[in-house]
């Protein structure tokens, strides 16, 4: 019996051997497609030799270093990288060891900058209903997935809250795109004026929503139009691109896609891409010089910050993703899946969209094509098609409460930007043929 809290305790997952590519081996031999990169995370696949060969080089010579101390070469050479690879202003980079770290030390420096400008009655953030920023208290309470913050409700700070971009469920049926985001974007503008722009630190939002909607790309001009609201009121704008960003939806950050640049930006995941635990935070000019004329010093840090094993392993993924051109890749594989998923999966009978960004996609499960009605909540459908697919040979990522926390199914697929045709073309199939028999049968139970 294993003695490890998993993630279902009644449950204990198959004991992975080992990895190559885009596949996974477990004790018997079975291999299985990764077609999530475990949870967005795996950019290059597992086992890549330039990752490798610098791993050993790093803990051969320095595997850590505090900071209270020193710096290191490795992490100093993968800021440099970072930062010749950010647009604009982004000049500042803050290491973590993950997504809900970075996001927590977003939130902190935020509040520290307006602290050190004397407006300490700057207390709240506006963040959106329906997003994912991590789970440490911070980050959950910036979140809007209920289902994720009900049990630590109490611990929670406040937030203002207002709606998703989510055009597919939200979107009013005689309304156009644009007016649709135009009403989104008048909210926003209502919430801060409420709430005083004199009490707002920043605006949180997930470039392109991954975990809680399913990979929903935000509409046309939602972003450069928030990017304006956050500048008319002095508020900051931060985009959480944990799970999107780094290549995931073929721009090194998504926000370039939106033709914005963020105040402050979280990354993670792809940033190492699973061979060390990693996180970073971007920061502008302004806020980093601000503090530095100030009290000189960022009130926060862990143990772990700028870990040199783990940037050494950042570093060769973000210069094999240059090196290899595998935005580009991401773009081209992008568009076949993004295709398939449209041709083969959305005309299925109970999936009611297909929608994502790159190498970013999700499919939202429904009763009713019409109505969008959700199946049962009870059946837990993405989980099903989650172990359906996993006895298939098949790793994708489930998540439910797609709609409001509760209701609504959906699934990721977020594959390594190195996965072929031939392997998409395997997800699509396998997911099909899975689709079909869960959703049929679950169709026939309700």
């Amino acid at each position: 019996m294993s003695h490890i809290i998993h993630r279902q305790l009644a449950v204990t997952p198959p004991i992975a051997t080992h990895s190559e590519g885009v596949y996974f081996f477990d004790q018997s031999g079975k291999r299985y497609l990764d077609a999530c990169g475990g949870a967005a995370v795996s950019s290059l696949g597992h086992r890549h030799p330039k990752v490798i060969q610098a791993l050993h080089q790093q803990i051969d010579t320095l595997a850590y270093a505090h900071t209270g101390f020193f710096t290191n070469e490795a992490v100093e050479q993968l800021a440099d990288q970072l930062i010749a690879t950010a647009p604009g202003d982004l000049n500042h980079v803050y290491f973590v060891s993950g997504g809900s770290e970075a996001v927590e030390t977003a939130l902190k420096l935020a509040r520290q900058y307006w602290v050190e400008r004397g407006q300490t009655q700057r207390t709240q953030f506006i963040a959106r209903k329906q997003s994912y920023h991590g789970n440490t208290l911070g980050a959950l309470a910036v979140g809007g997935n209920e289902w994720r913050r009900a049990p630590f409700a109490p611990l929670l700070m406040d937030v203002v809250r207002v709606s998703s971009c989510n055009a597919y469920r939200d979107k009013q049926q005689n309304e156009t795109l644009e007016a649709y985001t135009s009403r989104l974007i008048d909210e926003l503008e209502t919430a801060i004026i409420a709430a005083g722009p004199e009490t707002i630190i920043g605006f949180c939002a997930e470039t392109v929503s991954g975990a809680t909607t399913g990979a929903v790309p935000p509409t046309p001009g939602y972003f450069s139009a928030v990017r304006a609201l956050c500048d008319k009121y002095d508020i900051l704008y931060i985009a959480d691109e944990v799970m999107c960003g780094m290549g995931r939806t073929g721009t090194l950050h998504a926000f370039e896609q939106e033709s914005v640049v963020p105040d402050i930006v979280t990354i993670a995941k792809g940033l190492g891409g699973g061979y060390q635990p990693i996180g970073a935070v971007l920061v502008r000019e302004h806020i980093v010089e601000t503090i530095r004329a100030g009290s000189g010093s960022f009130q926060h840090g862990h143990t772990y910050i700028c870990h040199p094993t783990a940037a050494a392993a950042a570093l060769a993924v973000q210069q094999i993703i240059q090196q290899d051109g595998l935005l580009a890749r991401v773009q081209q594989q992008g568009r076949y899946l993004l295709t398939q998923l449209e041709q083969k999966i959305s005309v299925l009978e109970f999936v009611g969209d297909t929608r994502g960004r790159g190498l970013f996609a999700g499919i939202e499960l429904v009763k009713d094509k019409r109505t969008k009605q959700p199946f049962d909540a009870g059946l837990s459908l993405h989980a099903q098609i989650k172990r359906a697919c996993f006895a298939e040979g098949l790793m994708v990522y489930p998540m439910g409460g797609t709609i409001d926390g509760r209701e609504g199914d959906h699934i990721l697929l977020a594959p390594p930007f190195i996965v072929s045709t031939q392997q998409i073309d395997f997800i699509v199939e396998t997911l099909k043929n899975v689709i079909i028999k869960v959703t049929e049968k679950a169709a026939c139970r309700s």
